[in-house]
C-alpha cells in the first residue's frame, strides 16, 4: 500500500507542519507496510533545500521521497492542480492498495492541514477490511455504539440473512 499526497508549495507554513507530522508518523505507516510519497509542482532543488531546512531548523528528517512535477503533468493527470491556479497543487491524498487500486481520495483546502492520524486510521481500516471482509463503523476504533469492534457486511441475498444471524454475534438490542 502507499499514500501519495500533494502539497501546494515547499517552504510554506502549513505544508511544513504536514511534512513534519508525516515524518513523525513514518514508523506507524511502515508498521502497516505503507509507503509515503510526497508531490508538488516545485523543483527537485526546491524539495532538497526545503527538506534540508526542515532538518536543520526543526530537527526532523523527512524519510520519504518527494516527486518534483514542475511541468504539472502528473498533477494534472491525477486532478491535483488547484482550480484557481495551474501552478499550485491542492492538498490531495491518494491511498493506493497493493493491487494498484485507488481506495481513498481526500482533498483539503489550501488553508487546512491534513489530519495524519486520520490517514493512518484509513490505512488500518482498509487493511482490516481486506483481511477479514468486514465493514467499519463511524469513528472506528472509537465508535460511540460498538467501540473498537468492527461490523460484518450486510447480506447480499435474502437467503443469506437468516444464516448470518446464526453465523455472527449481534449487537445489543439487534
Amino acid at each position: 500500500m502507499f499514500v501519495l499526497f500533494s502539497h501546494p508549495g515547499d517552504f510554506t507554513p502549513v505544508c511544513t507542519t504536514e511534512f513534519v507530522s508525516f515524518a513523525k508518523h513514518y514508523d506507524d505507516f511502515k508498521k502497516l507496510n505503507t509507503e509515503l510519497i510526497g508531490l508538488s509542482v516545485d523543483t527537485d532543488i526546491s524539495h532538497i533545500e526545503w527538506v534540508q531546512w526542515i532538518e536543520k531548523t526543526l530537527g526532523v528528517k523527512i524519510p520519504f521521497p518527494i516527486i518534483a512535477d514542475p511541468l504539472g503533468n502528473v498533477s494534472r493527470a491525477l486532478g491535483m492542480l488547484h482550480a484557481e491556479s495551474s501552478t499550485n497543487t491542492v492538498r490531495t491524498v491518494f491511498i493506493v492498495d497493493d493491487k494498484a487500486t485507488i481506495r481513498t481520495i481526500l482533498y483539503y483546502p489550501l488553508e487546512l492541514g491534513r489530519n495524519i492520524p486520520e490517514i493512518l486510521r484509513i490505512v488500518r481500516s482498509l487493511q482490516l477490511i481486506d483481511k477479514y471482509g468486514v465493514v467499519m463503523p463511524a469513528n472506528w476504533p472509537y465508535n460511540e455504539i460498538i467501540g473498537e469492534n468492527v461490523l460484518n457486511p450486510p447480506p447480499h441475498h435474502v437467503e443469506e440473512a437468516p444464516k448470518r444471524l446464526q453465523q455472527y454475534k449481534a449487537m445489543p438490542g439487534g
